[in-house]
Parts: structure tokens; C-alpha cells; sequence
């Protein structure tokens, strides 16, 4: 097998599972890691969210609940939370990122969106609506997806429906009107290999191996666009 496809992997926590062999179609774990520890995405959406707090204050908005907000301020906020229907009742504004009519235009400084974009077929019009929720020099914080199994939870119920590369979410940001944008990208061959058997941050020896980056291996691109 590609010995150094695991050299980042804790071995002895890999044996306990499984028999470092490429003799199986099976991944370790189908949860992305979650049944483990923590997944490996979320290190870099973390990361991502820490490398851009200047951008979170202010007007705050956040898909469903305000855990990055909270966690990645960089100063006051005042927070808004989107949701798509009025079961969530922390939502401070219901609509559909797709139908811009449903939305209320220049509400935040910052929109902090992160694995969204995947679970949207029109993704092109949910920028569109993204951008219509910011005040003029609000900045979009936004994750999606590169390389990654399906999501299975969200594909029986809404849809999963896209893998991005950084070339296709800046050409996207662009379309949209986006007055700069600029990703960035995480991941690479270790990491990848580690995020689709489904281990999990606790398996690695060293998270610090996570931070090389290959252009190759997208796992997660972070999206910096400004309205």
C-alpha cells in the first residue's frame, strides 16, 4: 500500500479498527469521523474562521445557530440567524438563500456561511442572495467541500449536490458581483486519505501535518468575498 498516504496517521489507534490494508472497500467510518472524535473538515473550517475574525463584527449572520460567531468575534456583535422555515426558533430572518425576494437586503457586515453551498442545486442564485444580504463592504466567510464522500443525511433530505474546486467557487463569487473574492485552499494527500476513510482530528499523531497544503487535495476551500 502508499505507505505515505498513513505516515501522519496514528498507527496504533488505526490498528485497533482496522488492518492497514488497501483489501477493502470498506472506510473506517462512514460518519465522517464524528462516531471517532472530530472530523477533519472541521479543523479547517475552524482555521479558516480564525484566519478572517477581523471580519466578524458588527452585524453577524449565521446559517441556523451562532456557534462560529460566538467562538470567532473580534469584537461586538449583533447577531442574526438565517434559516430557510420557521421551524428554528432562534432564526432572527426566514428565507430561502435562492429566492432573493425572501430575503431582506443590506442586514449584515458579515455573513459567516459555512457547508451550505454544497446542499444548494442553484447554488449560483444562493451567492446572489448571500450578496443581497450584506451591507455594501460586507465580507461573505464561506466554506464548502472539495474532496469529500457524500453526505448521506443531507442527500435523503434536501440534496447533495456539488464538490468544489477553488478555480469554480471563485468564478462563482465573481459571476455573482462580488467586488473582490479570493479562496483558500486546505488539505492535502494525508489528509485527504484520512478524511475519506472517515477518521477522525484524535486518530492524527500530529494536526500540525493537517496545515501543509497541496493544491491537489482540496478537502475544504474558504471563500473571503466582499460586496
Amino acid at each position: 500500500m502508499a505507505k505515505n498516504n498513513y505516515e501522519g496517521i496514528n498507527m496504533k489507534s488505526f490498528r485497533k479498527i482496522s488492518k492497514i490494508s488497501l483489501n477493502t472497500t470498506k472506510p473506517i467510518s462512514k460518519l465522517f469521523g464524528f462516531d471517532r472524535g472530530t472530523p477533519i473538515d472541521r479543523y479547517y473550517i475552524e482555521k479558516f474562521l480564525a484566519e478572517n475574525s477581523q471580519y466578524i463584527r458588527g452585524s453577524v449572520l449565521e446559517i441556523a445557530e451562532d456557534t462560529y460567531s460566538k467562538k470567532f468575534a473580534s469584537g461586538e456583535i449583533r447577531q442574526e440567524i438565517l434559516h430557510f422555515d420557521n421551524t428554528n426558533p432562534n432564526a432572527t430572518i426566514v428565507g430561502d438563500l435562492t429566492k432573493i425576494e425572501t430575503l431582506p437586503e443590506n442586514t449584515a457586515d458579515c455573513f459567516i456561511c459555512t457547508q451550505t453551498f454544497n446542499f444548494i442545486y442553484d447554488v449560483k442564485s444562493s451567492l446572489l442572495g448571500a450578496k443581497h444580504l450584506l451591507k455594501d463592504g460586507g465580507v461573505l466567510l464561506a466554506t464548502v467541500g472539495g474532496l469529500s464522500q457524500i453526505s448521506r443525511y443531507d442527500m435523503d433530505r434536501w440534496g447533495d449536490y456539488w464538490r468544489f474546486t477553488d478555480k469554480s467557487l471563485e468564478m462563482l463569487a465573481k459571476e455573482a458581483g462580488f467586488s473582490k473574492a479570493s479562496v483558500i485552499i486546505y488539505g492535502n494527500a494525508m489528509a485527504a486519505t484520512a478524511f475519506i476513510q472517515g477518521l477522525a482530528q484524535e486518530d492524527l499523531k500530529d494536526l500540525k501535518m493537517l496545515d501543509e497544503t497541496d493544491e491537489d487535495y482540496q478537502i475544504i476551500l474558504g471563500l473571503v468575498a466582499k460586496k
